[in-house]
């Protein structure tokens, strides 16, 4: 199975955008939809910290404090996506986003509980 990250662009300060994670193809007839998924972020220079997480159904959501309040995560399992809206924009918040996806059913902020990521996409935010 494959995750596909996608939606990064340029924004300014205070816009918002929406990153997309697809899931493609089956491994042992599994795709992700009983799974945990999680977004990631990487700055330059820095480690990958964890944003947020959404557990299988959806029901369950986690957040770093740093997007609390102006990101939101969720999915579709019948389309084999997750979403992260992002609002209120920050220059800080400039990074490559990964998309994974989780051993369990529900997940956290460790990102070894994380057994298959996407490729990344960049979201920069001038100030």
């Amino acid at each position: 199975v494959q995750l596909q990250a996608s939606g990064g662009g340029l924004v300014q300060s205070g816009d918002s955008l929406t990153l997309s994670c697809a899931a493609s193809g089956r491994t042992f007839g599994r795709t992700f939809s009983n799974n945990a998924m999680g977004w990631f972020r990487q700055a330059p220079g820095k480690e990958r910290e964890f944003v947020a997480s959404v557990s299988w159904n959806g029901a369950s959501t986690l957040y770093d404090d740093s997007v609390e309040g102006r990101f939101t995560i969720s999915r579709d399992r019948a389309k084999n996506t997750m979403y992260l809206q992002m609002s209120s924009l920050k220059p800080e918040d400039t990074a490559v986003y990964f998309c994974a996806a989780a051993r369990t059913a529900v997940s956290g902020r460790d990102r070894t509980a994380y057994t298959s990521w996407g490729q990344g996409t960049l979201v920069t935010v001038s100030s």
